[in-house]
């Protein structure tokens, strides 16, 4: 609710989402976030979600079953979503985490930092919506599928990075960090003829 209030929005009626291509994930040690010229890059850490099944039409109180693992994820935003949300590099995720390791994903601290600067530190336990109601309402729209990752929204402290600076996120249960959680990884200016500009 805190980054609705940052954005100067209001709560959605609804959970919403859009799609991001494969192309725009980056493994862990994989290399740098390739910035591209003329874009105002921002960082955002969330826990993903890895389907475990083929999901259609669920209903919020049969969740359970659907999910295989989890990711700590810090992505960039900024643009129209289909482009900001989508350029190559810009999903960096961490190792696949047992769901044993987080036995409540309602209860686990999500922190990001930018060089030694904490930018983010909250609770998931502040989702605006439920991870039942976001997989209900995707999966009455799209089926899910197994192995897709479902992003679950970040909290307040959303900001620019640029080239050079390198991002930290962790996700804690327990007050004990999951090392398999964490991600690390540089910013770097993308090379190449693209250059976002306002039309």
């Amino acid at each position: 609710m805190h980054h609705i209030a940052e954005l100067n929005n209001t709560r959605p009626k609804q959970p919403f989402f859009f799609l991001k291509p494969p192309s725009s994930i980056l493994l862990p040690g994989q290399g740098p976030v390739l910035r591209p010229k003329g874009v105002n890059l921002h960082y955002e850490v969330e826990l993903g979600l890895v389907m475990g099944r083929t999901v259609r039409d669920l209903d919020p109180e049969d969740h359970k079953g659907a999910l295989d693992a989890i990711d700590n994820e810090a992505k960039r935003k900024g643009l129209p979503w289909s482009i900001a949300k989508g350029f190559d590099t810009f999903l960096p995720i961490s190792q696949q985490i047992a769901k044993s390791r987080i036995p409540d994903p309602h209860d686990a601290f999500l922190r990001l930092s930018v060089g030694n600067e904490l930018r983010q530190a909250d609770s998931t336990g502040l989702m605006l919506y439920r991870i039942p109601r976001q997989l209900a309402d995707i999966s009455r729209v799209m089926t899910l599928e197994p192995g897709d990752l479902v992003l679950t929204g970040t909290p307040k402290g959303v900001g620019e990075v640029k080239s050079g600076d390198v991002m930290k996120a962790t996700i804690e249960v327990g007050g004990q960090v999951l090392e398999e959680g964490t991600i690390e990884v540089e910013v770097k200016d993308r090379d190449g003829r693209y250059e976002f500009k306002e039309t």
